[in-house]
């Protein structure tokens, strides 16, 4: 038995003593040399490909280093499953299992969400490599996909279907599951403000049926990072100075179907303005000269928002005086004891920095060619504060986007940059729907249709029906912005339409025609417009009982004139104003031609006011007076007060009247004026709802008639109410109760006034 044992084991150790020979011959130098590298497995990739990866050519020595070295190169390639390497004798044996080729990929189970999304987000594509960690890097992208949409309970499953000839299907399996919503938004640390007016303040929303139409009330990371800035710029507007929010949290609840969103805030004292000055760097340049624009007060609250406008106002006045590199920084200075800060606006030459590129991003429909030409700047100049920020309100003014970004970053240079506008398109067709109700005329309605941004390149396209009880209308109108590439807008009208005045005025008038206009700059908010319009007037269907006025006009008219509009608009928005102002005059000169002939003038204006809690107000006015050259002015020509300009009073409803008839026969002149308050109706402000309270006042007086007797008083009307507006999703409603209180009795009157309209 010893024996047998004893055998064994010199067999075994014999066995040991020649596998290591070859070792050690390699460390004593004695390395086998390869003949061949032979490959083994390849299917699609040719051996010599395979080979190209292997750092063991013919006539090489055969190290461990080096197989290993080649293992890792055949791996990182991601072409293969599996890589063996091993000796047989003078020869290296790569081995290797070829991952899969992608056939096809799609996506189930998605609903919310297309495919031609998910596709886009994915990186793998077919006819590429097939690998379990393209897979999983893809599933992670269609997860943070949802996620990003409000979605968290969401998974995605790969499932793969093998094909003949090494090829597989791949089949991302999504289950949505339910939005994951805001339950509950709390804070902790607020003194001052109760939690009701601070998630007034985040865009994030708790979870209400009222918000279908929007995702604000949907978890969003990115968004619960911009709640803390508009945290802070909300409590520095309000004097907090030392305010800073501690941590913002997230709870996703047990069923991860709701989040619970947390609050921590400090909100420190509050802080009143102490002593505000200008000091100037800059030569030739006194601080007197700039004072005037600091609106800021010694003893107001702190408002970090007023020091950004005064920022805004001087940066923009020191551009315009011609100093082209100029930073204008605040210095602060804080009395924590007596609770006040001292601003000083240091104005200084800035760096030497000149616009290197302008890249425009986000912009779908819209061709680069019509925000570009919005910039005061190109590749080149100087680069100035006042004229990018002169860019982005006249980016914001074209009413193409929903959001306007323009920044500038660091270029190539240290005395280069890069203007970067980023944009968010919004709908720029209009379906618009128009209802109004008097006592006399009964219901009106209207319907136009309007693509202000036609094909993506700034042209304005309106075709406008009317139809009603008492008006018929048709009218196409055409306009581009930019005529031969230059900033000359230029356009036309072509109009028809039909008008029962038979309550007001005991007839009906028809007017057809067409017109040509043309518009510039004077300067960065002054304009003017040039046109020329000619139109067949006819007064017809007079009844037998009308004025002698109106019965001495019946027949066809025939108006040839040019006109001009000059228009001063400082307003901070076009469409949504809170502050500034906005002028026009208009100038009509009929007589170039055609059977009329007279001189008209119009001035119109609105100056808005924004006031504390979110109210605005607004005060407007016009006047207007035509003059009869070697005639009379035609009916058709007089100003008619009432409707819009004259709220509580229907549309032709205050003026002059015949006495007997009691037609409406307008005026030479006219002047109105509207004082109105808009306020939130604290509603959630992503309702788009606003209260306001008006006063109208106005008075319209002397007719060129001789012939009848009229009520031509020219005493003052008024009236004053209550309204309502609504941005919808499907565009602005409205409606006005008016009540007149100084009225003549002859003067038609309405109560109710409501219009609404929608977009595409």
């Amino acid at each position: 038995m010893r024996r047998t044992v004893y055998v064994i084991a010199r067999g075994l150790l014999a066995a040991l003593l020649l596998c290591a020979a070859p070792v050690s011959a390699q460390s004593q130098g004695q390395s086998v040399i390869a003949n061949d590298v032979r490959v083994e497995g390849a299917q699609r990739i040719e051996p010599d490909t395979v080979r190209s990866y292997v750092s063991i050519r013919r006539g090489d020595p055969i190290t461990a280093q080096a197989m290993d070295e080649s293992l890792k190169k055949l791996f990182a390639t991601g072409l293969f499953a599996d890589v063996l390497i091993r000796q047989e004798g003078d020869s290296v044996v790569v081995r290797v299992v070829e991952n899969p080729i992608i056939n096809r990929i799609a996506f189930e189970g998605n609903k919310r969400i297309t495919n031609e999304v998910l596709r886009d987000e994915v990186k793998l594509r077919p006819r590429v490599v097939y690998t379990r960690t393209r897979v999983q890097s893809d599933v992670q992208r269609l997860i943070d996909v949802y996620r990003r949409s409000g979605r968290f309970a969401a998974t995605v499953e790969p499932k793969v279907v093998q094909l003949p000839q090494n090829r597989v299907d791949l089949i991302f399996e999504v289950n949505e599951g339910p939005e994951t919503e805001i339950r509950r938004i709390t804070f902790i640390g607020n003194k001052r403000f109760s939690d009701k007016a601070l998630r007034g303040v985040v865009q994030t929303k708790e979870t209400a049926w009222y918000r279908f139409l929007s995702s604000d009330d949907t978890y969003d990371p990115d968004r619960l990072t911009f709640d803390r800035e508009l945290l802070r710029r909300f409590y520095l507007s309000q004097g907090y100075a030392d305010f800073r929010v501690v941590s913002a949290v997230a709870e996703l609840t047990p069923d991860r179907e709701g989040f619970f969103v947390t609050f921590t805030i400090e909100e420190g004292e509050r802080y009143r303005f102490g002593k505000v000055d200008v000091s100037s760097a800059l030569r030739d340049l006194k601080p007197e000269a700039l004072r005037s624009l600091v609106t800021i007060r010694e003893g107001d609250w702190y408002d970090a928002d007023a020091v950004e406008q005064v920022i805004t106002r001087l940066t923009e006045e020191v551009g315009n005086l011609g100093y082209a590199f100029v930073e204008i920084r605040p210095q602060v200075r804080r009395d924590r004891e007596k609770r006040v800060i001292d601003v000083t606006f240091n104005v200084r030459e800035g760096p030497r920095v000149f616009v290197e590129r302008i890249d425009i991003e986000g912009n779908v429909r819209t061709i680069d060619k019509v925000i570009r030409r919005e910039f005061p700047l190109v590749e080149g100049d100087a680069f100035n504060a006042s004229k990018l920020n002169r860019a982005r309100r006249r980016i914001q003014n074209l009413g193409f986007f929903e959001k306007v970004e323009v920044s500038n970053t660091a270029g190539s240079a240290p005395d280069k940059t890069v203007i970067k506008a980023n944009v968010r398109e919004r709908a720029t067709g209009e379906i618009s729907f128009g209802a109004g109700f008097s006592s006399s005329a009964g219901v009106l309605g209207d319907i136009g249709i309007r693509e202000r941004n036609l094909l993506g390149k700034g042209q304005d396209l309106f075709l406008k029906f009317q139809l009603g009880a008492s008006a018929s209308e048709i009218e196409l109108s055409f306009t581009e912005p930019y005529f031969m590439d230059r900033k000359l807008s230029a356009g036309f009208d072509i109009f028809h339409s039909t008008r029962d005045l038979t309550d007001e005025s005991s007839y009906e008038r028809e007017t057809t025609g067409f017109g040509f206009r043309m518009g510039y700059n004077l300067t960065e908010h002054l304009d003017q417009s040039l046109r020329y319009r000619f139109s067949r007037d006819e007064v017809m269907n007079v009844e037998s009982d009308a004025s002698l006025a109106v019965r001495e006009q019946e027949g066809v008219a025939t108006t040839s004139l040019v006109g001009q509009t000059l228009t001063l608009d400082r307003r901070d928005s076009r469409f949504d104003p809170t502050d500034g102002y906005v002028v026009r005059w208009f100038t009509d000169l009929a007589g170039l031609g055609g059977s009329v002939h007279y001189l008209r003038n119009r001035v119109t204006g609105t100056h808005f006011f924004p006031l504390p809690g979110q109210l605005v107000l607004s005060i407007g006015g016009g006047a207007g007076y035509i003059l009869g050259i070697n005639d009379d002015v035609r009916i058709t020509d007089r100003f008619y007060l009432g409707g819009a300009s004259l709220r509580g009073f229907a549309t032709y409803g205050a003026g002059p009247r015949d006495i007997a008839s009691d037609d409406a026969l307008g005026g030479n002149w006219y002047y109105n004026n509207t004082v109105e308050v808009s306020f939130p109706l604290g509603l959630p402000n992503e309702f788009g709802i606003r209260g306001r309270v008006f006063n109208d006042i106005g008075s319209i007086g002397k007719v060129d008639v001789s012939s009848v007797d009229t009520n031509d008083t020219g005493s003052l009307r008024a009236a004053a109410g209550i309204g309502v507006s609504w941005k919808s999703p499907f565009g602005p409603v409205s409606m006005d109760i008016g009540k007149a209180y100084l009225k003549e009795d002859f003067d038609d009157l309405e109560i109710v006034r409501f219009n609404f309209g929608t977009r595409f």
